[in-house]
C-alpha cells in the first residue's frame, strides 16, 4: 500500500458517503495499514492456522457447475456449496453475464483470500498496539483489514451510479438491468464494482475461505453481513471505503423503518442458512429477468426461490407479481399476433 493510498484512506475515514441497496448513507471507518512486518505478527499467523483458508472447492463435495445442478441439490447438500459459487451460478444467462466463467471467478477468490490472510497477519501488530481502535475485537480487526485490502489492493468499489439516498429509490430506476451490479461477477471481473446486493456476498465468500463465521442478513431494501459466533456477534456494512459495525437496532430504522410484523413475515435479521441465501440470489435473478422482459423465466426463478423458503412473504409476493406480469405479457403478445393476422387477411 503506497503512502498516497494510506493518506487517501485516512482522509476518507472522516467523510460521509451515501449508498443504498443500491443507495445508502453511512460514515466510513478506516484503519490505516502500515507496511511493517513484525515478528509477533508472524507468530500470531502461525497460531491462527486453525483459521487457514477453508474453501469448499477442495472438499469431497462435488460443487455444481450449472444452475440446473445447483437447483437439484437438497438443503443438506446446499450447506456444502460455496456461497460465491451459488451467487455466480444464479447469473447464468443474464444480461451482463455473457462472458461469465464461474471457475475462473472462484480461482480468483481463492487467491484474494490468500492475500487477505497474509496482510491480516502482517499487520496484526496494529491491533496489539491499539485494540480500542478496533472496539477491542480481534474479529472486527480481521474484517476491517479485509475491507482495506479489497479497497486498496483489488480496487473494489460501490458502483457510483447507484450512490444516492434511500428517498431517491424508484421501482423504475432499472437497478436490475445489468446483473453485474447485483451479483458478484461484477466485483470479481474487470469492472470491480457492485452494490449492497453483491458486496456483502463477496465479503462472506472470502470470510468463509478464511474460516470466519460470517453470514448474510437482510432488512427492508438492504443486505448486510454479520459475524455470528458463540462468543461474539456484530453486524457490518462494507459498501464504501471502510467497514462499519452496527447492531440490529440500526437496521430496524435504516434504510427504511421496519415493524415487528415485517421482521416475522419477511425473515429479516436472521443469519441465513444456505437455502435462504440461494432463495435471495434466485429472487435477484428473477428481478434481472423481469427487467429484461423475460417474464416466463422470471416466473421460474421466483418459483424456485419460493419453493426454497415458502414462508417468506416477499417470496410469495414476488412470485405472484411475476405470474401477473407474465400473463399480461402473454395476453398482449396473443392480441398483437391476432391483430397482425387480421391485417394480413384483409390485405389479401
Amino acid at each position: 500500500m503506497s503512502k498516497e493510498s494510506r493518506q487517501r484512506l485516512r482522509e476518507a475515514a472522516k467523510q460521509k458517503e451515501k449508498c443504498f441497496a443500491g443507495r445508502k448513507k453511512f460514515l466510513a471507518l478506516i484503519v490505516i495499514v502500515l507496511a511493517a512486518v513484525g515478528a509477533f505478527a508472524w507468530i500470531h499467523f502461525q497460531l491462527q492456522k486453525a483459521n487457514a483458508i477453508l474453501t469448499t472447492e477442495s472438499s469431497k463435495f462435488k460443487q455444481p457447475q450449472t444452475l440446473k445442478e445447483l437447483l437439484a441439490l437438497s438443503p443438506a447438500e446446499l450447506e456444502h456449496c460455496d456461497i460465491a459459487r451459488m451467487n455466480l451460478l444464479c447469473a447464468e444467462g443474464l444480461p451482463g453475464a455473457e462472458n461469465l466463467n464461474v471457475n475462473e471467478c472462484m480461482a480468483a477468490l481463492d487467491q484474494w483470500a490468500q492475500h487477505i490472510q497474509s496482510e491480516t497477519a502482517r499487520n496484526f501488530h496494529h491491533f496489539k498496539e491499539d485494540p480500542a481502535y478496533f472496539y477491542n475485537s480481534e474479529n472486527f480487526y480481521k474484517m476491517l483489514m479485509m475491507s482495506v485490502v479489497l479497497y486498496d489492493d483489488f480496487q473494489i468499489r460501490y458502483d457510483p451510479k447507484w450512490i444516492e439516498s434511500p428517498e431517491a429509490a424508484s421501482p423504475h430506476d432499472h437497478f436490475f438491468a445489468d446483473s453485474r451490479d447485483v451479483l458478484i461477477h461484477g466485483l470479481v471481473g474487470s469492472s470491480r464494482i457492485g452494490t449492497c446486493s453483491s458486496l456483502p456476498v463477496l465479503y462472506i465468500g472470502l470470510a468463509r475461505r478464511l474460516g470466519y463465521p460470517v453470514y448474510l442478513v437482510s432488512t427492508k431494501g438492504h443486505l448486510f453481513m454479520r459475524w455470528d459466533s458463540p462468543t461474539e456477534k456484530f453486524d457490518m456494512d462494507a459498501t464504501g471505503k471502510g467497514l462499519n459495525e452496527y447492531t440490529d437496532e440500526h437496521y430496524k430504522q435504516w434504510p427504511f423503518p421496519v415493524t415487528d410484523e415485517e421482521i416475522r413475515a419477511d425473515g429479516y435479521f436472521k443469519s441465513m442458512n444456505a437455502t435462504e441465501e440461494l432463495s435471495v440470489f434466485l429472487s435477484i435473478r428473477g428481478m434481472c429477468l423481469e427487467e429484461a422482459r423475460r417474464f416466463g423465466q422470471a416466473v421460474e426463478a421466483f418459483a424456485a426461490a419460493k419453493q426454497l423458503v415458502p414462508q417468506w412473504r416477499v417470496n410469495q409476493v414476488l412470485f405472484a407479481d411475476a405470474q401477473e406480469k407474465n400473463s399480461a405479457a402473454s395476453a398482449f403478445t396473443t392480441a398483437q399476433t391476432k391483430s397482425q393476422n387480421q391485417t394480413m387477411s384483409l390485405s389479401r
